[in-house]
């Protein structure tokens, strides 16, 4: 097996410990990013939920601990926009948000698509709050994630995208809503939906080859 370098399992470690933090705020019905831009003190929190963290993964803790030197400084890097603002976001590639009451794992459901949302990085922040928020307002699907400023060796460009992801792919009259609730958000320019089938088929738009299922 290839070893893992130090800077990748603590990369791992973030984003897992960034799930966490996410999910146990959220059953707490408290969002990450509304306590960041309302500069809310979380930090007693925030520690607690790292502890369990660490407990749970220990490897992991000791990985994020050596990386950021402390506690404090992953708390003040997350008040700054680390995992909260796609463009001060340097330790993972995709910022998730989940609608209230959504399996965490609902967006690798075979029947799952998503809307596809280009941007270019410039108004990446600001798409990105409309969507979030509307998530959290159980107006859109199920989940929607975006790509951060992270340099992903996957992407050709530095265009950013947006993925708003609905359950079932069949109802078209579901998926056809979430649409034009993005189209009342401003996000009027045609969109593409791509089956989650196509993904794991490894699927991408090339030149003559159609991967979108709905184009509206």
């Amino acid at each position: 097996m290839e070893e893992v370098s130090p800077d990748e399992l603590a990369d791992v470690a973030y984003g897992l410990f960034e799930m966490m933090l996410n999910a146990d705020l959220q059953a707490r019905g408290l969002y990450l990013f509304e306590l960041v831009e309302t500069k809310a003190d979380f930090e007693p929190l925030f520690s607690s939920i790292l502890a369990k963290f660490s407990g749970e993964y220990p490897e992991l803790g000791e990985a994020l601990i050596r990386r950021f030197g402390s506690a404090g400084v992953i708390y003040r890097s997350i008040g700054e926009g680390e995992g909260v603002v796609p463009s001060r976001t340097t330790r993972i590639y995709w910022i998730v948000q989940d609608a209230p009451g959504a399996r965490p794992d609902a967006i690798e459901d075979e029947l799952a698509g998503k809307w596809l949302i280009f941007l270019p990085p410039e108004e990446v922040d600001a798409a990105w709050a409309k969507v979030r928020d509307a998530t959290c307002r159980n107006e859109l699907g199920i989940s929607a994630k975006v790509s951060t400023a992270k340099p992903n060796p996957d992407s050709r460009d530095n265009t950013k995208v947006i993925y708003v992801y609905t359950p079932d792919w069949r109802n078209e009259a579901d998926v056809m809503r979430v649409r034009e609730r993005l189209r009342e958000l401003g996000f009027t320019d045609r969109l593409g939906y791509k089956r989650n089938i196509e993904t794991f088929r490894g699927e991408y738009s090339q030149k003559g080859k159609r991967v979108t299922f709905y184009s509206a």
